[in-house]
């Protein structure tokens, strides 16, 4: 091994340059960008992004779900709390209304704060005020309608789902039960599953709360899940906002469908978040999409993201085949 003093720099007047203009370029001034005008309309601010990257891919994501939306497949959204906290309910029950949405579901805390919006039209509680004298968690109401029409869709041998929106849409008490994604679910004939993982939800350290039924009512629904999993052949599968829960829930759904012999092989997977997680990039984007389909990951707020998302695909319906 040469010391050193002994290395010099190397000569470069012996490199072969090449030509730009045949050189193979990435970004070309056809996918710029292009500026509006005032008063533009939303159809015109979606042709004027750049057709590079993100832009691009989210172009691609409202067509395929434009696609799948006319061809009569499913569209499967699967999310955690978070998108209810931000003030997407009256997206999501739009959607389901116009029918782009066809099958939802959320993890527990999910419909603890859907039914706080029924209920009160308000949720999220401050966790640093409550937690140092245990005070976080222990809301009655919530709690109790939870545990109470839990108990009603065990006896009537309903999931966890249908349980809580026929309890919610039942209630005329509740001021805010359009707001609500459960009951316009149970309203809307759509099938809602609900995904619990014990002790993660405020409403299980309640007294009147029964593990038993929660695990029996939240396993039907994990079944039901599988079915509606089982049909996304040509359909759209969203992710939204759940890092952990969802995209474990998914890939067993999936595992499953495909051992009893359905065929789930070209479909299209999103996950929204605004960071792109371990599992819902590995669960969600890429291995269920490994043999076949595509996988999508749109990172942002979900608070801007979905709504764009959801005007972007109303915009996408509406325009002549």
């Amino acid at each position: 091994m040469k010391r050193r003093s002994e290395w010099r720099p190397v000569d470069l007047k012996g490199i072969k340059t090449s030509s730009l203009r045949k050189r193979k370029s990435k970004v070309g001034v056809a996918s710029f960008a292009s500026p509006l005008r005032p008063a533009s309309s939303f159809k015109e601010f979606l042709h004027s992004l750049p057709r590079i990257l993100a832009a691009e891919d989210f172009k691609e994501v409202v067509s395929r779900i434009v696609t799948a939306v006319r061809g009569d497949k499913m569209v499967l959204l699967g999310m955690g709390a978070h998108p209810i906290k931000v003030g997407l309910n009256p997206i999501i029950i739009d959607l389901m209304q116009r029918g782009i949405i066809r099958g939802l579901a959320v993890n527990g805390a999910g419909i603890v704060h859907d039914v706080e919006i029924a209920m009160a039209g308000k949720t999220s509680e401050e966790v640093e005020q409550g937690l140092g004298k245990g005070a976080f968690g222990v809301t009655n109401e919530t709690a109790e309608f939870i545990n109470s029409a839990l108990q009603d869709g065990h006896r009537a041998g309903l999931g966890f789902g249908e349980a809580i929106g026929r309890a919610l849409q039942k209630e005329e008490g509740f001021p805010y039960r359009e707001m609500s994604i459960s009951a316009a679910a149970f309203r809307l004939d759509i099938p809602l599953t609900v995904h619990v993982a014990i002790g993660t939800d405020v409403v299980h350290i309640h007294p009147s709360t029964d593990g038993a039924i929660i695990g029996e009512l939240s396993y039907r629904d994990f079944r039901l899940f599988a079915a509606l999993v089982a049909s996304l052949e040509g359909g759209i599968y969203i992710n939204a906002g759940s890092a952990v829960i969802m995209p474990e829930v998914f890939l067993k759904a999936l595992s499953a469908a495909r051992n009893l012999g359905h065929r789930v092989e070209d479909f299209v997977t999103l996950n929204m978040d605004f960071i792109q997680h371990y599992r819902p990039t590995q669960n969600v984007v890429r291995r269920p999409t490994a043999k076949g389909g595509r996988g999508f990951a749109l990172t942002g707020h979900h608070e801007i993201m979905v709504p764009l998302l959801a005007a972007a695909v109303i915009e996408g319906l509406e325009d002549k085949v």
